[in-house]
């Protein structure tokens, strides 16, 4: 049986049994990862985690490899979503060799992105990664505009609340922060206007808040009906 059409497909028994394989494979990655988080482990515990890591990153590697030598453009696939995700999920394990990890803690962190890789086996979150890709140049100049707003909403909220509020707001760097949390309408509480002017342009900030929410939710749902369009009509 032609080994690529068993990596890459579903419309063979082998194939559904590999990618059921590599979805175990995920799922024990992150029960590994968080069981690695008890407290007072005994050391044998310890030792099965880590001898699994290992397993792990050694069934992973062998599908990346796989899936780079069968690919039809190994650059083109070492550049996509896909591809990389796959290279980062084994990644932290190979840069750690011989360090002491709990002084490169955040590459830890980067294992959890094994995670990703359940989209590969899922329609629903690879239509949402087509329509990201269709709304992208749309999400970027929303994005540069919420940066923007961000940046603006610090300045201005500084100007009205340093004088009231110096630890608070004691720069427009500090007002970061504030300006963060308000614009996507979280709110904690943590730094709040207490100036008349401080509380009005507030209410401004608060009103485009509701934009930076919407705005990219609208953008996915037109772009998500285009996806589910185009897949009406090139179904037969």
């Amino acid at each position: 049986m032609n080994l690529k059409r068993i990596v890459e497909e579903t419309d063979t028994p082998a194939g559904r049994v590999f990618d059921s394989v590599v979805v175990l494979l995920i799922f024990t990655s992150i029960a590994t990862f968080s069981f690695e988080t008890l407290p007072n482990l005994p050391p044998a515990v310890i030792s099965g985690l880590e001898l699994a890591e290992v397993v792990l990153v050694g069934l992973f590697t062998i599908e990346y490899g796989l899936r780079l030598a069968l690919a039809d453009d190994r650059w083109r696939f070492v550049r996509s979503f896909s591809g990389l995700i796959d290279l980062v999920a084994i990644l932290p394990f190979y840069v750690s060799l011989g360090i002491d990890l709990r002084s490169v803690r955040a590459l830890r962190l980067l294992r959890l992105l094994r995670i990703l890789k359940l989209a590969r086996y899922s329609s629903a979150i690879g239509r949402f990664q087509r329509a990201v890709a269709l709304a992208r140049e749309e999400l970027l100049v929303f994005l540069g505009i919420a940066v923007m707003l961000i940046y603006l909403s610090a300045v201005g909220i500084y100007y009205f609340e340093h004088e009231a509020q110096p630890e608070q707001f004691a720069s427009v760097f500090h007002s970061l922060w504030w300006a963060v949390v308000t614009l996507t309408t979280v709110g904690y509480g943590d730094a709040f206007p207490v100036t008349l002017g401080g509380r009005m342009f507030t209410f401004a900030v608060l009103m485009a808040g509701l934009g930076i929410v919407a705005v990219p939710t609208g953008l996915l749902a037109s772009a998500l009906a285009r996806v589910r369009e185009e897949e009406r009509d090139d179904s037969p």
